[in-house]
């Protein structure tokens, strides 16, 4: 066992102490970001190219830090985003969401799909869709300012950005150029409820932008008005997907009764069968 190894096994109690959730791949990702290698390729590491700053960003993911600030890059479907303060760090359960997004996509007797992304944070949703349905069109939308730096920096990154149009507004009025036009709506909205703050993991609770996490006390409130938003956007026949808290399963499909033009509407499952997004459809016009 060479040298980084033993650093990285020593390093894995450390953190797994500290109560990381994923105590060897954080350990096993830091040394891969400060040797510059893949996780698989650490044991070619010599001893002697060893880098102190391990235990620098070690201690800094042992106080809670997020793993995806400290090497400033996280992960999503097929891309490598930059992420840092001031944006949400995307998850793995949102990849479920967008899948079938892009399938939903695929299957419509559309050209060229009109969709909107909103909330976008990182840009995650809307330039995965884009790069898996070429023909796509995605607007994103932002509230924050410092978020939305973190979305067009990734547009641009990806060579997307003659596709993926990012806005600075407010999800609930945003784009009504588009009203009555868009194929499908796609958001992973603030949905943690105020009443949970001292259940959040600190790396959500204290790193996490607060308008990407908190929506009232039963965490509702802002995917109440996406109900509106919807209504307004979407074309009669499109397709709408809202992710949700795990707790919320039971709650989400009366927000989108029949009554108000909603139809198919279902909840479906995370990695851990828990009910994580809902999806829906508008009915057609008679």
């Amino acid at each position: 066992m060479n040298f980084l190894l033993d650093e990285v096994a020593r390093a894995t109690l450390r953190l797994a102490e500290a109560g990381v959730a994923s105590p060897r791949t954080d350990a096993e990702e830091l040394a891969a970001f400060v040797h510059g290698v893949r996780r698989g390729e650490l044991h070619r590491v010599a001893d002697s190219d060893f880098d102190a700053r391990y235990w620098e960003c070690v201690a800094r993911r042992e106080a809670r830090e997020p793993l995806q600030h400290i090497t400033g890059r996280a992960y999503f479907r097929y891309l490598e985003l930059q992420v840092g303060p001031g944006v949400f760090v995307p998850r793995p359960e949102t990849e479920l969401m967008v899948d079938w997004a892009i399938e939903t996509l695929r299957a419509m007797d559309v050209a060229d799909p009109l969709v909107v992304d909103l909330g976008s944070g990182s840009g995650a949703i809307a330039i995965s869709i884009a790069q898996e349905v070429p023909r796509s069109r995605v607007h994103t939308v932002e509230i924050d300012p410092t978020a939305l730096a973190w979305t067009r920096r990734n547009i641009d990154a990806s060579g997307h950005s003659d596709r993926v149009f990012a806005h600075l507004d407010d999800m609930r009025r945003a784009l009504p150029e588009l009203d009555g036009r868009v194929d499908l709506l796609i958001s992973n909205p603030p949905y943690v409820p105020t009443r949970e703050v001292e259940n959040i993991a600190p790396e959500v609770r204290d790193y996490d932008p607060s308008p990407a996490l908190w929506s009232g006390e039963d965490g509702l409130d802002m995917i109440r008005e996406l109900e509106a938003v919807g209504r307004r956007l979407v074309r009669p026949g499109g397709a709408m997907a809202v992710e949700h808290h795990d707790g919320q399963g039971i709650d989400i499909p009366w927000l989108f009764p029949e009554e108000r033009g909603w139809r198919d509407v279902l909840n479906r499952k995370d990695m851990t069968r828990r009910d994580r997004f809902v999806i829906m459809r508008r009915a057609d016009e008679t």
